[in-house]
């Protein structure tokens, strides 16, 4: 479980591209089942160094867990203080009728490189699609900043017309969108899959499978299909890895998420490899930040 060497025997600057952090005595995560569950207690960057030191991991990106202000400020904080976190993907009320304001005070912050809302937690399924959003999300392409889509498989119909009404609007999509992998999902999810790689704004995170399969019994055989589809449909140039860390801790530990991936592309030359492990996601998020 070591980084990857590049052709020249330098290592690489492996970026994990989705991670969260998160105090639960300081906020409320709703989505978080009720009850006792490995995730309901605080995960900072004290917890995940050591799983980064051993998987050889440069960098990450910081996800937003909560649809908050006050969240985000907490994680760029947390950015400001610990050099691993490359960037921040935080939350703007894009539905604001101030939202070109809320953009312009959320980017006077460096390590902000992009903008989420929880959609699969939202009561309405076509909120990518309503006008109040599409307004928000036309105001955040000519802010320059991207935006992750957190969905299930229910609301990937919705992608496509959201593309063609913000054309500009640079998307990636978390998760491959969720397939219900547990449940043999693969026929109801390709097609979606397929129709969305078609917009070249919108890339994709092989990121949060294991939860998506059986936590108890997954493995490797099952998230194959899934992982060449999404290759076979974006190309290698539109493909971030990410752990999903600590929500990946329902299936699996930090190290056995890196080590299926990595097992999974050990075929696959040097050159898609750097793309997949960093490459892409530092196009994708630091690039456009730096040039702006």
């Amino acid at each position: 479980m070591t980084a990857l060497d590049a052709p020249a025997g330098a290592p690489l600057a492996i970026i994990d591209s989705h991670q969260h952090f998160w105090d639960i005595a300081r906020f409320s995560y709703p989505w978080m089942s009720p009850g006792p569950s490995i995730l309901r207690r605080n995960y900072l960057p004290a917890d995940l160094m050591p799983h980064l030191r051993e998987c050889g991991v440069a960098s990450t990106i910081l996800v937003e867990a909560q649809n908050t202000r006050e969240e985000t400020r907490y994680l760029l904080d947390l950015a400001d203080r610990h050099p691993l976190i490359a960037g921040v993907v935080g939350w703007v009320d894009l539905q604001s009728p101030g939202v070109e304001r809320e953009i312009e005070a959320a980017t006077a912050h460096r390590r902000l490189v992009g903008v989420r809302h929880q959609v699969e937690s939202s009561p309405d399924d076509a909120w990518l699609t309503r006008e109040a959003s599409i307004r928000g999300l036309r105001a955040l392409a000519a802010a320059g900043l991207p935006f992750d889509l957190i969905v299930f498989p229910r609301h990937l119909d919705t992608i496509p017309i959201l593309a063609e009404r913000a054309p500009e609007l640079r998307m990636v999509l978390d998760h491959l969108g969720k397939p219900d992998i547990a449940h043999g999902g693969f026929a109801a999810w390709a097609p979606r899959l397929r129709r969305i790689a078609q917009f070249p704004n919108i890339y994709c995170k092989i990121s949060g499978l294991v939860t998506e399969a059986d936590h108890h019994r997954w493995r490797l055989d099952d998230l194959k299909p899934y992982v060449q589809f999404a290759r076979e449909c974006f190309g290698i140039d539109r493909l971030m890895w990410g752990s999903d860390w600590p929500v990946c801790l329902l299936a699996a530990s930090y190290e056995q998420v890196w080590q299926l991936v990595t097992d999974y592309t050990s075929e696959w030359s040097q050159t898609d490899r750097a793309a997949l492990f960093g490459g892409n996601a530092a196009r994708f998020y630091m690039d456009s930040k730096t040039a702006g």
